[in-house]
């Protein structure tokens, strides 16, 4: 598909999975943005229930945000110039990538079982994928994919997908789910931070319209 010469740079949304076991992380990359992404934020107060009014206005951290979007993978592009991925296994690889970010590692799943079959006591799960969602420079969030179903609209003659929607459920792990150690930790504060500058930029300009003035 063509663009106007002199339109500007459209920026991709992704997903990265980084898994400690693997030195390349998994990047997938939207083809198409989705037209919507709807942002649940539900509160986490201190006085919820409680009798104490003096507890009513505190907070006992960032509140629990859940993100639901659609993403549209298609090959038909790729197809139209024989790309050989495309060919060969449609967009199998790019549901794949999205779906291992919920699998424990192989590997480690045949450890475990060879550790219990040896009579080990207690076997502690694998790691998910450290995952990020990136949406724009502004909005870089670690978060658990906790709802995900695919819709395959188009196949090829080998039963390759090679047209699919897929449903992403995501929740936000903050500082609340996360140790002092772990990189999301960092990531998510630094999104808080840049969320209080624009917080501010936003106020500046609201309070300049409801006193009918520019405020300095």
């Amino acid at each position: 598909m063509t663009t106007f010469p002199g339109s500007p740079r459209l920026l991709k949304g992704a997903i990265v999975g980084i898994n400690p076991f693997n030195p390349l992380p998994s990047v997938i990359l939207f083809q198409y943005n989705p037209d919507t992404l709807t942002r649940t934020l539900q509160a986490q107060t201190v006085g919820e229930g409680s009798a104490d009014r003096s507890e009513a206005m505190r907070l006992k951290g960032a509140p629990t945000e859940t993100i639901k979007l659609d993403v549209e993978i298609d090959a038909t592009d790729q197809l139209e110039t024989a790309a050989v991925t495309a060919v060969g296994l449609g967009i199998y690889p790019q549901l794949s990538a999205l779906e291992v970010l919920i699998y424990p590692e192989s590997s480690l799943v045949i450890t475990n079982a060879l550790l219990m079959s040896l009579g080990t006591i207690e076997v502690i799960p694998p790691l998910a994928p450290f995952t990020l969602f990136i949406w724009g420079p502004q909005r870089v969030l670690p978060v658990r994919l906790t709802d995900f179903s695919i819709t395959e609209e188009a196949h090829d003659v080998n039963l390759n997908p090679i047209r699919a929607r897929v449903s992403l459920g995501l929740r936000v792990l903050t500082y609340n789910d996360l140790p002092l150690t772990h990189e999301g930790y960092g990531i998510f504060l630094a999104h808080q931070v840049i969320k209080e500058t624009m917080a501010q930029v936003g106020s500046v300009s609201n309070l300049s319209a409801v006193a009918g003035v520019n405020l300095p």
